[in-house]
């Protein structure tokens, strides 16, 4: 379980193309105002992911069988199957058109040939990583890619010489009001993803002891993999950290005339004439580990509620992940304006955690597959937090809508 890299696989699919854009829209229209909603997220996606990596290794089971396996009832089992299909499968398919959008956008930079041209390649790139069915390939392409997209923000920030007092000054007066809810929604979407929880509990689950050993073996499996989740999910949220500060200092309060296609440019006055170039490979990293991660997850959420196998090079599992990215493709090929259509995501994102978190909580505390690794008083305290700070977000986005 040590070599296990589960953990930076999430922050790969965590940190694309929405979360660079929601971001960068935070820093420019908000400075560090917001701060306090990202750390809140990675504190949530820490709480969240552990208990999702926990049931993985206790049980060997994903999230979408536990939940299925949880009720006998035939009405609810449907509901719950009908729950995941749609909300994991079908909402992934919307998603991945921007990841490969945002992916699509920072190789044109580089060499124009057009965004529905490049979706396609990447479409066909991420289809013969995927097909290969080798986890260890697919994981390491994937941990090379956060790197590289930490290497690259951290690099962007620097060069634009941040006004730390200004950002400390900020950090110490958050911000909520009517007029930035939608963007506090969706960077607590765009960092607390609910198909991240299933994917880590499979993925877990795959290199977990098994069911059958003992239960010294699964306590330090567990372990291991909390200690690398806390680590890989807290330098995602660095790195959203870095995009915000970077935003902040180029063009505060100027988010009017930003566009994903743009944002690389109009940071020429901060970084000078390869500005673009820099925006542009951390914005092609972010998407393309958010393509795979996306239709891996929704193959792994959909086969696990179907009953059906989930190994990697199974018909049904490839038909799941396949589908998903050849939607993908082509609605990104269609060359729609991504950028209040990711918004627009990361905030129904953020209102559709709860319904999985609380699905997960239940797990947690119900399977009896669990056994002494069900969730402590401590795990439900915060568990109960996070759903609890979310929907109380999105109430008061509903009646901001009416006041």
């Amino acid at each position: 379980m040590a070599k296990d890299k589960s953990g930076y696989i999430i922050a790969a699919a965590f940190i694309g193309p929405g979360t660079v854009t929601t971001a960068s829209l935070a820093g420019a229209n908000f400075g560090f105002h917001l701060v306090w909603a990202l750390l809140f997220s990675i504190f949530a996606t820490i709480v969240l992911q552990d208990m999702a990596a926990r049931l993985g290794v206790a049980t060997g089971k994903g999230l979408a069988s536990a939940m299925k396996d949880m009720v006998s009832t035939p009405w609810l089992k449907m509901l719950f199957i009908a729950l995941i299909v749609s909300a994991i499968g079908i909402g992934n398919a919307a998603y991945e058109s921007g990841n490969l959008t945002g992916a699509a956008i920072g190789l044109d930079a580089f060499w124009e040939i057009g965004t529905g041209t490049w979706a396609l390649i990447l479409g066909v790139l991420a289809i013969a990583l995927l097909w290969t069915g080798s986890y260890s390939w697919i994981e390491n392409v994937l941990v090379y890619l956060v790197f590289i997209m930490a290497g690259v923000f951290f690099i962007t920030l620097i060069v634009a010489k941040p006004d730390i007092s200004l950002m400390f000054s900020q950090l110490l007066q958050p911000r909520l009001a009517a007029d930035s809810i939608t963007t506090i929604l969706a960077l607590i979407g765009t960092t607390i993803v609910p198909y991240n929880l299933f994917l880590h509990a499979s993925l877990v689950a795959k290199s977990s002891p098994g069911t059958d050993n003992i239960n010294s073996d699964k306590s330090d499996a567990i372990k291991a993999c909390r200690k690398q989740s806390a680590t890989a999910i807290s330098m995602g949220g660095l790195i959203t950290l870095v995009v915000m500060a970077t935003a902040m200092m180029a063009f505060f309060n100027q988010a009017a005339s930003m566009d994903a296609g743009n944002m690389g440019e109009q940071l020429k006055p901060v970084l000078g004439d390869k500005a673009q170039w820099f925006f542009a490979l951390g914005l092609f990293a972010a998407g393309l580990t958010s393509a795979i991660t996306a239709p891996l997850a929704a193959a792994y959420a959909v086969c696990g509620a179907l009953g059906l196998s989930d190994d990697m090079k199974s018909k049904g599992f490839r038909a799941v992940w396949l589908t998903i990215i050849i939607c993908g493709v082509a609605v990104a090929a269609l060359g729609f304006k991504p950028l209040p259509a990711i918004l627009f995501a990361q905030a129904t994102n953020g209102l559709l955690l709860p319904i999985i978190a609380i699905f997960l909580l239940v797990v947690m505390n119900k399977s009896k597959a669990l056994g002494e690794f069900k969730n402590t008083l401590w795990s439900n305290l915060a568990g109960v937090i996070v759903v609890s700070v979310v929907v109380g977000l999105g109430l008061y986005k509903l009646t901001s809508l009416f006041v």
